[in-house]
């Protein structure tokens, strides 16, 4: 940039590219690394290097040369054509960012870095104008890194249709760094590994529990058609008459939830009450009636957390038409549907009635923040969203669990026991908590404080509360960035609503009841109910069909009496009539993963590779069979 210094340089393209950035930086000494001892040396390549108590950042000899090794092997492995973005922990003086810039233009950067002092020092020390305006980088200096997926989201989006599942980012950490800042630095990863593998651990819970749903979904399917979707009560929470809106409460089951249990019926009189299945023993303990309670596990000791406690009149259910078919059965004031994650239960109400879908972060708590937020929730006062083990506790007292450990102990396996599995089975790790210091917390709760945080910085205008009244003012549960704590007189100073609520949530069934129950909706629900399940049952056997044509062909190609040529013919016409069919996503869902891809034409000429994907053929028809019997 013609005479200017590397600060201006540097400077002039942070005022242009990356608003806000240079003052944040201003505010931070030049190499403020909390008091540690920071040198800037001259490398023997006669660049700089940094030296931080004693410890090179980057080499003495020859910083560029080791940048660049080091972003070849973050790269290593890495497609030609691939745009996954880089995750860079530690930026130091900025080689190894540098370099994979060079390498790999088209990769976005998300470069987290703790010191911004550490920043301010390399724009100062390097001309980097030439890499600071590359598009495609994000800066996250200082603060918890919780930046990170929301930029990792962002560049998801801009990428959108090139990836059809979620990839986790390759990093590239400064080791020195790291070491210094370690449990910082391993936060952030965590989070981040967390949000990255989200999609993962949905898929692989679809398949554990795929059986189990398609025959709850067989059993629960006229309720699809018979009961209201929670789309009707979108908004209820916000005044259209321009009062404030309704604050919602939501009872969470972990080990905090018993230190609010006193201020039930405060609560009730100030907010609209959404408990989850885990947690509804605490309210019936307590004599309190919720307004909703959630339930979307589909299995059957999911359902027995509701044993003696369910029904209420005033207390509306809110099921996933996939769970334990008796739970639709149970004695409440009345039942919504939410969507279904599911192909079946998707196919019947795009059909008959859409529900209205509720995030899933994998746990009832994400799907219930989520239907607070569908209420309209401006305020969403927490309790029990603890993510971690305060304590060595796993949940409230007097759950579910904790019963049935105490049920069924003896001397040779004391409740102990059960707690000691409970604890160690996720993988635990400690963790930040709340309070500012360490809670034990393993990997799935971290992934539901990975959808919590994401969640919350995709809704900034909700404002989450966790209430806490514990002891010693130490919040006890992990640190969720967005969530905020508040005390008992916080909650206390709202006003006194219920009698509001009340009439708002008697007006709504109503109006919800009246609407979907009316005699000729309920026959033209009826009628296109009727039409899905014709579609649906046709589209199975026409599948069923085909697939068994698909068999005879490779029968035949194997023993010889049909030619290569007719044979992939015949198949390519098979696979054609399958991937076009309107069913293929129901009858697939059960397919083992490395099915998916295995209609394709075999890669070879050899009489091997054919025989290959004959057999690999067959067991795709033969799947795909037993999928489609499904009894609708």
């Amino acid at each position: 940039m013609g005479g200017l210094s590397c600060r201006e340089a540097n400077h002039a393209v942070l005022r242009k590219v990356y608003p806000g950035l240079l003052e944040e930086l201003l505010r931070h000494e030049v190499g403020d690394l909390a008091d540690r001892e920071t040198i800037l040396e001259t490398a023997a390549s006669g660049v700089p290097t940094l030296k931080i108590n004693g410890l090179y950042v980057h080499s003495p000899r020859d910083p560029a040369r080791e940048g660049r090794r080091l972003a070849e092997a973050c790269l290593a492995g890495a497609g030609e054509g691939d745009d996954t973005p880089v995750l860079v922990l530690g930026f130091g003086l900025g080689y190894a960012a540098q370099a994979l810039t060079e390498l790999a233009p088209r990769r976005p950067l998300v470069i987290v870095e703790k010191n911004p002092g550490m920043l301010r020092m390399v724009f100062e020390q390097r001309d980097l104008s030439d890499f600071l305006s590359r598009p495609g980088i994000a800066f996250l200096p200082g603060g918890e890194g919780e930046g990170a997926i929301s930029a990792l989201l962002f560049f998801e989006k801009a990428a959108a249709g090139k990836n059809a599942q979620r990839v986790p980012p390759l990093v590239l950490r400064n080791r020195t760094l790291i070491g210094i800042d370690e449990q910082w630095y391993a936060a952030v990863e965590t989070r981040v590994r967390a949000w990255a593998t989200q999609g993962d651990v949905n898929r692989a819970t679809l398949k554990k529990f795929g059986r189990r749903w398609i025959r709850n979904l067989v059993r629960n399917m006229a309720a699809i058609r018979d009961m209201p979707g929670i789309s009707g009560l979108a908004g209820l929470a916000a005044d259209p008459a321009q009062a404030p809106p309704l604050p919602v409460f939501l009872a969470a089951a972990g080990p905090s939830l018993d230190g609010v249990g006193f201020l039930l019926p405060e609560i009730r009189k100030r907010c609209i009450v959404v408990a989850v299945d885990t947690s509804l023993r605490f309210f019936r303990r307590n004599g309190i009636e919720p307004d909703f309670v959630l339930v979307v596990d589909p299995q059957f000791w999911n359902s027995r957390h509701m044993d003696r406690c369910a029904g209420g009149r005033r207390t509306r259910l809110i099921a996933e038409s996939a769970v334990y078919p008796p739970v639709l059965r149970l004695p409440f004031g009345g039942t919504f549907l939410c969507g279904s994650l599911f192909p079946l239960g998707a196919f019947i109400e795009k059909r008959v009635d859409p529900k209205g879908l509720l995030g899933a972060g994998g746990s009832v708590a994400t799907s219930a923040w989520d239907f607070c937020r569908l209420l309209g929730a401006r305020e969403i006062w927490i309790a029990g969203l603890d993510l971690a083990f305060p304590g060595n506790k796993t949940h409230f007292k007097g759950a579910l669990f904790e019963e049935k450990a105490l049920a069924e102990s003896c001397r040779l396996k004391p409740a102990e026991t059960f707690l000691h599995a409970a604890l160690r089975g996720g993988f635990p790790f400690p963790a930040a908590s709340a309070s500012g210091g360490k809670v034990l917390t393993d990997r799935r709760l971290s992934l539901y404080a990975a959808w919590f945080e994401n969640s919350f910085r995709g809704s900034p205008d909700i404002r989450n509360y966790r209430l806490w009244q514990g002891e010693g003012g130490d919040t006890g549960g992990l640190a969720i960035s967005g969530l905020e704590t508040a005390q008992a007189r916080n909650l206390l100073a709202l006003l006194e609503r219920r009698a509001e609520i009340d009439v708002r949530l008697d007006a709504v069934f109503s109006r919800v009841e009246g609407e979907f129950l009316g005699e000729d909706e309920t026959r033209q629900r009826h009628l296109r109910y009727e039409e899905a399940l014709a579609v649906l049952r046709s589209g199975l056997g026409k599948i069923t069909a085909v697939c068994e044509e698909g068999e005879r062909v490779v029968a035949e190609a194997l023993r010889g009496s049909m030619g290569r040529g007719k044979a992939l013919a015949a198949l390519g016409e098979v696979n054609r009539a399958i991937t076009g069919s309107e069913v293929k996503e129901i009858a697939g869902f059960l397919l083992p993963e490395e099915m998916l891809g295995e209609m394709a034409a075999p890669a070879g000429e050899g009489d091997e590779s054919f025989r290959r994907y004959l057999e690999a053929s067959r067991r795709l028809y033969q799947a795909l069979v037993e999928a489609a019997e499904i009894d609708v």
